[in-house]
């Protein structure tokens, strides 16, 4: 690989490091510490990834007018300045709107790493995604662990460890990222909003839009893990610092798993067909669910799950790159980051809701009826698909 993607590889686990102190906690602290509802605590991580969406149409902006290197370090100092602040003032009031904030800076960087990926190695393909995908689990693991140690103490340490891993990754990305820019190509990635001018190829447009469905359904079925079953875990008398081995274990699994994911991919190349695979898994995961009420259980319904998302989630960037015409690569990845944000934002508050009226095996039910949706979408997408002079890569109908 070449040494740019090895920095965005570094970058990333340090960003997502210091993301992991909180996420995984955040329905925990606002639900079990501070006493708001779950539907509450939805809709607050809801306009969180609510902003991270607009972040990504932002960054996008700001990506073709001053290049990824600026677009990086406007959007980590503001996540790093709302971990700052977050870090001295967490009552409710501060600690939502914060995380409105953050998820508006993690959103400007997120698809301006990918389209630094793409555009720096571009016949890496799947590796490149893929190397990032491992990397962001890589923080998730020592986020996690971490602060699921820390939060034993107090829940004021895991802010200032937040805020001070992005200051590690911000220092990073100035001393390091610069040269990166004589790399990228400038028409690599482009927004939704200059796109929806002309889209010339609509059938790819399309097969796009239907693939991103199914994806949306295994985000708000994925996210759970990090709102409503936390909670669960809670109140079955599961304690913080053993919720947060179980995203260690799902962190590890994914990086010590790699040569597993190879074996796999190099049997079954079929990239509709691995994502098949993970959806099935997926659903095994959750029928687990139904029946766990103990750390072991729950934490090997994670490891079922990790295997699934080890196909799925790195699958669907490569099929929206092999549909992505010329120069439109870091829209069409723009458009899957946001659907995955849409997924992340819906899934709590609806999750939240559902829990709270009714109880979170209706919840499990619910969603393993859902995910007969992505086998649907996988299978369709492709179907009325024709190779065009305009696409950059004939797609073969896997």
């Amino acid at each position: 690989m070449p040494k740019q993607i090895w920095l965005l590889i570094i970058g990333t686990a340090i960003n997502v490091t210091g993301a992991s102190f909180v996420w995984p906690l955040n329905t925990i602290y606002m639900h079990n510490e501070l006493g708001k509802s779950l539907a509450f605590a939805g809709i607050i991580l809801m306009l969180n990834q609510a902003f991270a969406i607009i972040g990504n149409l932002i960054g996008g902006t700001l990506f073709d007018k001053i290049g990824g290197y600026k677009t990086i370090i406007a959007g980590s100092s503001i996540s790093m300045t709302s971990a700052f602040i977050l870090a001295n003032y967490h009552s409710i009031v501060p600690y939502s709107l914060l995380l409105i904030t953050m998820g508006l800076g993690s959103g400007i960087v997120g698809p301006a790493m990918y389209a630094m990926a793409s555009s720096v190695w571009p016949e890496g393909g799947r590796r490149a995604f893929n190397s990032l995908y491992v990397a962001q689990n890589l923080g998730v693991a020592l986020g996690a662990s971490l602060g699921g140690f820390i939060a034993v103490y107090s829940f004021d340490y895991i802010f200032i460890a937040n805020a001070s891993v992005y200051v590690v990754f911000l220092l990073l990305v100035i001393f390091t990222f610069k040269p990166m820019e004589k790399k990228i190509d400038k028409h690599t990635y482009t927004t939704v909003l200059e796109q929806h001018k002309g889209i010339k190829n609509k059938p790819a447009f399309r097969a796009l839009i239907l693939l991103s469905i199914g994806f949306f359904i295994c985000w708000v079925a994925y996210v759970q893990w990090q709102t409503t079953i936390a909670s669960y875990t809670q109140d079955l008398g599961i304690s913080v610092d053993k919720y947060s081995i179980i995203w260690t274990i799902n962190g590890l699994l994914i990086v010590l798993g790699q040569p597993l994911v190879k074996w796999v991919t190099k049997r079954i190349p079929s990239t509709k067909q691995q994502i098949y695979i993970g959806n099935t898994i997926f659903i095994f995961s959750f029928v687990y669910l139904l029946f766990a009420d103990t750390f072991t259980a729950f934490a090997t319904a994670m490891v079922i799950l990790t295997l699934g998302e080890m196909l799925i989630w790195p699958g669907i960037p490569t099929l929206a790159n092999e549909l992505a015409p010329k120069g439109r690569t870091g829209f069409y990845q723009g458009i899957i980051n946001s659907v995955g944000t849409a997924g992340r934002m819906i899934g709590p508050v609806a999750g939240g809701i559902v829990v709270d009226f009714f109880n979170i095996h209706v919840l499990f039910f619910a969603l393993i009826i859902l995910f007969i949706i992505p086998y649907i979408t996988t299978f369709v997408y492709d179907k009325k698909l024709t190779v065009t002079p305009i696409a950059r890569n004939p797609l073969p109908n896997k």
